[in-house]
């Protein structure tokens, strides 16, 4: 998936200084490219999602990390792991329904190239699906430790 991302990110990025070069210098416009660049971007940053959790590369605040005992900041990574779980997990599910609902009724978007909206909302769809599952997988890990009574 990383490198799926990557590939999105330089798509986007090609695609969007086509666009920039066409306008300046060749005076001509382009319908396709800001829906392109965005769906790209819509790929790389749900597909990436579970490998920067994995990783725990998102941004965290841990300032309690270093005041609580080390049972309650166990117990602290368990609710966070639980609600993010539960939250992406939600998320996951909304996903699928507008996927779900934009293959079914052929919904495209309003522009006059009008790509379909399955695709940002698959993408939504997946990324959240791994990310959820790789939540799952650290909330288990964290429950693990906590009935081991070990560190992090």
């Amino acid at each position: 998936m990383l490198g799926l991302g990557m590939l999105a990110l330089l798509a986007a990025s090609l695609v969007l200084t086509y666009s920039v070069f066409s306008r300046y210098f060749l005076k001509a416009s382009t319908d396709w490219q800001d829906e392109a660049a965005v769906f790209c971007l819509v790929g790389a940053t749900f597909l990436c999602s579970a490998y920067v959790q994995s990783i725990r590369g998102h941004v965290g605040i841990e300032a309690l990390s270093s005041m609580l005992p080390g049972v309650l900041n166990r117990l602290r990574l368990v609710a966070v792991d639980l609600m993010g779980t539960l939250f992406c997990g939600f998320f996951a599910w909304k996903s699928w329904a507008l996927f779900h609902e934009a293959w079914v009724e052929g919904q495209t978007t309003s522009s006059s190239w009008a790509p379909p909206l399955w695709i940002p909302y698959g993408l939504m769809f997946a990324g959240m699906s791994l990310l959820t599952l790789q939540l799952a997988v650290q909330l288990a890990a964290s429950l693990n430790r906590v009935a081991k009574g070990g560190q992090r």
